[in-house]
């Protein structure tokens, strides 16, 4: 573990302790919850220095013979969707358009995903020339993180000039298609000001925009829990220009509540993930890009699968083990408790 933060938490060996647990097929946890929805990580890499989310050197690159391959990708989404009840698979970062192999981890995972959904969050640079390929290989749902439509905040946000190829990759999504495109933007105390242009550019391009609490998962630890913008503030905030009104989920699991603008057809998401959790509802399991399995995004025990796919061990042992490490999950982040700590994995080395 590094001085910042930055640190990989040593991965268990031993099998998790499943006393107690029920012999179902399912990754079922000690409180009930049954996770459906597989995080799997591709690279900690970034061509962005988000300061919520890196430092601004980037974080520790994972030598290549670390990460997982595109064949064990596959493998695992296989095992994860035939045995263990998963149907809906995001593939996050760092940002996974750094693979070369995008395409083909992809194509790989559709063929053996049995009809679960295959979904992308990536920051949009680079996506115009890739964006057909990622769709000929099964790729159907696409998420684009962008934080504001100002050029000057977004390069002071992101310590990077990239909002026009940001914005290339955008158009380019939507010229081929994709829809709904979701659009994700970290609620931050520097680009609320911003907050209702980039509610009335998500209306005029037609794409579904979605603020997100900021959590304490920055590689700077510069989070402080009375400086952050809560979703009320944020509600307030668009007051002059947009009323938001009749806040909802049509999917109990699903983190983002809808409210309607000006009374609808348009609306916009808000996922409160730290004045308004939803942990008692988590659907989520998650695989770091070294094929560990990540219960809970603040918990920082990870059990190894990548030594039992390289180890020979068959595709029952790896899902015992999988069901092992779930049935441990934390019951939820527990930033009101007194005495919460920081994960040692930031954002970007957990993967979104």
């Amino acid at each position: 573990m590094t001085t910042i933060g930055l640190g990989m938490p040593a991965a268990r060996r031993a099998a998790p302790d499943t006393a107690g647990r029920p012999e179902v097929a399912g990754l079922l946890d000690r409180h009930g919850r049954v996770a459906r929805d597989l995080r799997i990580s591709l690279t900690s890499a970034c061509s962005l220095r988000c300061t919520y989310c890196m430092p601004a050197e980037g974080l520790p690159v994972v030598p290549r013979d670390e990460l997982l391959t595109a064949e064990e990708i596959a493998r695992l989404v296989q095992i994860g969707v035939r045995d263990l009840g998963v149907h809906d698979i995001r593939f996050t970062g760092g940002e996974p358009l750094l693979r070369p192999d995008l395409a083909e981890i992809v194509e790989r995972s559709a063929r053996v995903a049995a009809g679960a959904s295959l979904a992308l969050t990536t920051n949009g640079i680079g996506l115009e020339k890739r964006i057909e390929a990622l769709l000929a290989a099964g790729l159907t749902r696409l998420n684009i993180s962008l934080d504001t439509v100002d050029r000057d905040h977004f390069a002071r946000l992101t310590r990077r000039d990239r909002l026009p190829a940001v914005m290339r990759g955008i158009d380019a999504a939507r010229r081929a298609g994709i829809a709904p495109l979701k659009i994700n933007a970290v609620l931050m105390r520097d680009t609320l000001e911003g907050a209702a242009d980039l509610v009335a550019w998500a209306i005029e391009h037609g794409v579904e925009l979605r603020f997100i609490e900021q959590m304490p998962l920055d590689a700077d630890e510069a989070w402080v829990r009375d400086n952050m913008v809560e979703a009320a503030e944020l509600v307030a905030a668009l007051a002059p220009r947009f009323a938001l009104s009749h806040p909802h989920r049509d999917d109990p699991h699903a983190p983002a509540e809808t409210w309607l603008v000006d009374g609808g057809p348009h609306s916009i998401g808000i996922i409160a993930s730290v004045t308004r959790s939803f942990c008692a509802a988590c659907d989520r399991t998650r695989l770091t890009a070294e094929g560990t399995v990540r219960s809970c995004l603040f918990g920082d025990d990870e059990t190894d699968l990548r030594g039992l796919l390289r180890g020979g061990a068959d595709d029952a042992a790896i899902a015992d083990r999988w069901r092992a490490a779930m049935w441990n999950k934390q019951a939820g982040h527990g930033m009101s408790l007194e005495g919460f700590r920081r994960p040692a994995r930031t954002m970007g080395a957990i993967g979104g």
